[in-house]
């Protein structure tokens, strides 16, 4: 039975360092989010299995291999959510977001997939998530970059990241290019790898992806998507680099960069690194403008991102140093009880208060120095019996008695 005592594989425990990073992504998020003017939503971290094998495909390697798929009590088949996208764009339907007009959301959380567990990338893993659902225009897409860029800067870590861009172009020049692609690849049909021989009837923009490393000598002199572009999907995209251009968010176009599924229109992007081994995308996102209507909905444009909170979180250098507490050092059972009320009293008007339950003046005085506090207020009979307390300064090791009405006014660290 021990050897159960541990975590399933591709899942982790966060704590301590590692959840702070997580934290001050979430916050760093939240806060860019807000004043993008964009709303939180949260949605179940399961669905009906129905609304991802719509939205991601039956044949997409998510269905078929990773998904987390079980069939519950009551008989219907549930999945615990791949990623976000789809369980938004099944609220905006179900709850009549629609009403709204365009609407501006974002999120965050776990999600589930079973691939192999890799740096970054476990089986339970988090993501942010921000889409704008109702806008046609390209502008839309340009705020969404332009958040994302913030973030990185926020975070401290925009240095070490750069964003490459394409355009899927809109139907027509999606349905141009993939019979490009699969003449060319016909040629090669036989000397394809497996998953890309079924890619090739199915999907073939998906052999674009492969990591065979034959195939990945065959798209050397695939057709390009940017040969395929009609008059539109280049004015499009001319729009979205102009609004990059005028914001100073800078880019590569990279024309390989493909989204397969066929919901995908315009826009794709990907914020890229290199520090965290091999080549990775830290923020993906582009147009879905044919996802809500083949989920049974209204056609309805769309565009967003998501970024992996582990990913981000890896980059960040340095995190902002903690605010400094207040150590309370009670000595004996009748100062501990009233040290409990003092502490209460300072937490409820601001001050950070750590306690210790156990240990002798020493080492509680080194228990918050390591705890980097800022002072120590040390309660003792002697203390009890005048009515004052005893606060070290733990800089300059200096200490004075005060009287205990007097000891938020001596605190000069600002609640």
């Amino acid at each position: 039975m021990v050897s159960k005592l541990r975590p399933v594989r591709g899942t982790r425990d966060t704590w301590g360092e590692e959840a702070r990073r997580a934290t001050h992504v979430v916050d760093c998020f939240r806060s860019v989010c807000e004043r993008y003017g964009f709303g939180e939503i949260s949605t179940p971290i399961f669905e009906f299995s129905e609304v991802f094998r719509r939205t991601l495909g039956e044949t997409s390697d998510v269905v078929s291999k990773e998904m987390y798929t079980f069939e519950d009590r009551g008989g219907e088949e549930i999945t615990l959510r791949p990623e976000n996208t789809a369980g938004i764009a099944r609220a905006y339907v179900s709850e009549g977001m629609q009403q709204y007009g365009v609407v501006k959301l974002y999120a965050f959380g776990p999600m589930f997939r079973y691939e192999r567990p890799q740096k970054g990338r476990y089986r339970q893993f988090h993501q942010l998530d921000v889409e704008i659902i109702g806008a046609a225009e390209p502008e839309a897409d340009v705020e969404l970059i332009g958040l994302a860029q913030t973030l990185l800067e926020d975070l401290g870590i925009a240095g070490r990241v750069h964003l490459e861009l394409n355009s899927l172009g809109d139907s027509e020049s999606r349905a141009a290019y993939r019979g490009a692609l699969t003449k060319y690849f016909k040629t090669f049909q036989k000397v394809l790898s497996e998953d890309s021989r079924a890619r090739l009837e199915r999907n073939p923009l998906r052999i674009l992806d492969s990591k065979d490393e034959g195939d990945r000598q065959l798209l050397e002199k695939a057709p390009h998507m940017s040969d395929y572009l009609n008059a539109a999907s280049k004015a499009f995209l001319e729009r979205v680099r102009a609004g990059l251009d005028e914001i100073g968010v800078a880019y590569k176009i990279n024309d390989r960069l493909v989204r397969g599924l066929d919901y995908y229109t315009h826009t794709a992007f990907e914020f890229m690194t290199t520090d965290l081994g091999a080549k990775g995308t830290v923020i993906g996102g582009g147009r879905y403008d044919a996802l809500i209507g083949q989920m049974g909905g209204p056609e309805t444009p769309g565009t967003g991102w998501a970024a992996g909170i582990e990913r981000l979180a890896m980059l960040i250098a340095e995190l902002p140093a903690l605010r400094r507490p207040i150590a309370m050092i009670p000595l004996g059972d009748a100062a501990t009880l009233k040290a409990s009320a003092i502490a209460y009293r300072l937490r409820g008007k601001g001050w950070y208060v750590i306690t210790a339950f156990r240990g002798n003046l020493k080492k509680r005085l080194a228990r918050a120095a390591k705890n980097k506090a800022r002072y120590a207020v040390i309660l003792g009979d002697n203390e009890l019996a005048k009515g004052v307390v005893t606060l070290r300064d733990l800089d300059s090791e200096e200490q004075k008695e005060i009287k205990l009405a007097q000891l938020e006014t001596e605190l000069t660290a600002e609640p």
